[in-house]
């Protein structure tokens, strides 16, 4: 499952990627009470949310948004959207965004936790078809410090800078933006993966946009226990990106041979061990910070 994910989104295109404050945005389940407060926090932020979705409710207002019971009369409404954040039930998630992907939509970020692996075997293989970027399941989103936020990171850590963090650990990557803007290092972007067993978009996909963005001056992985992502990372680095990569490994002290539900994986696995990704980084000159407080000084070296 890991080579079919990886394989999927290295091989598709980051070109349709839109994220800036023009970005029209809906969100899918938007009167439940969480999705509103996640809908007027991204607005708030500046970001242009356009539409709201709930299936039965459509012709109403929610909080100044419009609402629609479908995604194809947002559409047909406001014209081409380009992204969708879906917080719905887990079991509502796969319908939600097969209806956003055959609207149009190119890019979709699941903020749901949960939702069922095979769901996800079948949202990414259409998303392979029509080229869609699926941010997700269970995580925070993309933020683009003070012009876009799609999901729910925490706006009061980040700062604009030419720092861009890709982290498989939605709190991680609001604790390391907080330690750089506390060092006056701000960040280009920050994008959670996600931590459900299967997500979306991979670290080697990233990697490969952040290289190519010209707001983006040094990269951050922030990996995790379990899985092997991050050696693969690893070597990708060493072949394909050219700016400085820091990386740095949750995990180092989680006792072996527990079932971490969010790492999802046996962490006395030999071939998960922690030592391993760690290795993986330093053999190919990747700096590895040993806490996130270590992640500015390192940052400031190499930049």
């Amino acid at each position: 499952m890991i080579v079919y994910v990886i394989n999927t989104y290295i091989n598709n295109s980051l070109s349709i990627m839109n994220l800036t404050r023009h970005s029209k945005v809906i969100v899918q389940g938007i009167t439940e009470k969480i999705s509103t407060q996640i809908a007027l926090m991204m607005r708030s932020c500046g970001t242009n949310v356009v539409a709201g979705i709930s299936p039965g409710e459509g012709g109403e207002e929610w909080h100044g948004i419009p609402v629609f019971s479908l995604v194809e009369q947002a559409v047909a409404k406001i014209g081409l959207i380009d992204t969708s954040v879906i917080v719905m039930p887990a079991y509502q998630v796969l319908d939600a965004a097969l209806e956003a992907i055959a609207s149009g939509l190119k890019q979709i970020v699941i903020i749901t936790e949960g939702v069922p692996p095979l769901d996800m075997v079948k949202l990414l293989r259409k998303a392979e078809v029509t080229e869609t970027l699926i941010i997700g399941p269970n995580s925070a989103g993309i933020i683009v410090p003070e012009k876009l936020l799609l999901g729910t990171h925490p706006t009061q850590f980040y700062t604009p800078g030419p720092i861009g963090i890709i982290s498989s650990s939605n709190t991680l990557s609001y604790e390391i933006a907080w330690e750089l803007t506390k060092s006056s290092l701000g960040q280009s972007i920050s994008v959670s993966l996600g931590c459900d067993p299967i997500v979306g978009s991979s670290f080697l996909q990233w990697l490969q946009k952040l290289d190519e963005d010209e707001h983006t001056k040094l990269i951050v992985l922030v990996g995790e226990v379990g899985g092997v992502s991050e050696e693969v990372a690893a070597s990708y680095i060493s072949e394909t990106i050219d700016k400085p990569v820091i990386a740095y490994i949750a995990g180092t002290h989680v006792p072996i041979n527990k079932n971490h539900s969010h790492a999802n994986s046996l962490i006395g696995a030999r071939a998960y061990k922690i030592e391993s990704k760690i290795a993986a980084f330093e053999g190919v000159n990747i700096p590895v910070a040993k806490r996130p407080s270590d992640i500015p000084s390192l940052a400031r070296n190499l930049l």
